[in-house]
């Protein structure tokens, strides 16, 4: 049974006339006819009584009319829906952020319009570290990923900087250099910084924004002492709330723990920033996945904090 003969039965069904129905098929009644036969043969069962002035459906043949029609209509949905995945209109995005990418008013603003031109595509997001990011993106279980420096570089993904950010210090409210910062209020120095105790967040031995910090102290001859290493920059911002040491945050999160962490300039942050780098597979072909790398590179190119 095909689809063709269900289309043929419904038009006879709903015209009662095999001359008429063929007419609507663009076909010639004779070979309408014989396919009618064919089906009922292969159905074991008689669909339509003829007569005179027509055709009239037996009660298989009203109850097969029922199912046949529905059967079309999905097919027809069926067809519909596949369109629109062709198009990547329609389809699943599996999309990866840290915290700290999360945190920039750019990433939410850039799901809002995804949202809006992409409403037929299920987004799944999952936040995570950079590193197991990375490692989701390159076994295929991500599609993108939004991080800020990358801690590895496996082969197969493609890293793009969308933006670039400075970065912030941040200290507990109550700690001396934070009540200082009331009578004074320029940048704090690297090596104010590097004689409290420093929380990191990264993979250890891996690269990224806080070994370019650890980095940048040592070409300045200084010693920074690590009192902690975390996982991600909440639960870094969390410590520093909590007193446990001072670290340093891409801007775009001063704020969080506002009532007990209070955020500073860096002097010698020129040489440290933070990007906003965006993550993809090479050769992607989950087109949802191409439409929205798309849209982050026109929101990037659009943004003034680029």
């Amino acid at each position: 049974m095909d689809i063709r003969a269900l289309r043929y039965f419904v038009a006879v069904a709903e015209t009662g006339h095999m001359t008429r129905a063929a007419e609507q098929l663009g076909i010639q009644q004779p070979p309408l006819s014989v396919q009618i036969k064919t089906l009922e043969r292969e159905l074991g069962v008689l669909l339509l009584r003829r007569h005179p002035r027509g055709v009239a459906l037996t009660d298989a043949g009203r109850l097969f009319q029922a199912e046949a029609a529905r059967m079309l209509q999905d097919m027809e949905a069926m067809k519909q829906r596949m369109t629109r995945v062709a198009k990547g209109q329609a389809g699943t995005l599996a999309v990866g952020f840290t915290s700290s990418a999360a945190a920039h008013r750019f990433m939410p603003e850039a799901l809002r319009a995804f949202r809006r031109t992409h409403p037929d595509v299920e987004l799944q997001l999952r936040e995570d570290n950079a590193a197991e990011l990375t490692e989701a993106l390159a076994a295929g279980r991500l599609h993108c990923g939004l991080l800020r420096v990358p801690v590895a570089r496996p082969e197969g993904l493609v890293f793009e900087t969308l933006l670039r950010e400075p970065v912030l210090v941040a200290m507990p409210s109550d700690h001396r250099l934070a009540l200082a910062r009331h009578k004074d209020s320029r940048p704090l120095p690297l090596a104010k910084l590097c004689e409290e105790g420093i929380i990191l967040v990264r993979r250890p031995g891996a690269p990224g924004l806080y070994a370019e910090l650890l980095a940048l102290c040592h070409a300045k001859g200084l010693r920074p002492r690590v009192v902690a290493e975390v996982d991600r920059m909440m639960t870094n911002l969390n410590l520093v709330a909590a007193g446990v040491g001072l670290s340093v945050v891409p801007a775009s999160m001063a704020g969080v723990h506002a009532h007990a962490v209070a955020y500073a300039r860096l002097a010698d942050g020129g040489q440290l920033d933070a990007p906003l780098t965006l993550v993809s597979r090479a050769g992607e072909d989950n087109l949802p996945a191409q439409h929205f790398a798309a849209l982050l590179r026109r929101l990037a190119r659009e943004s003034p904090r680029s």
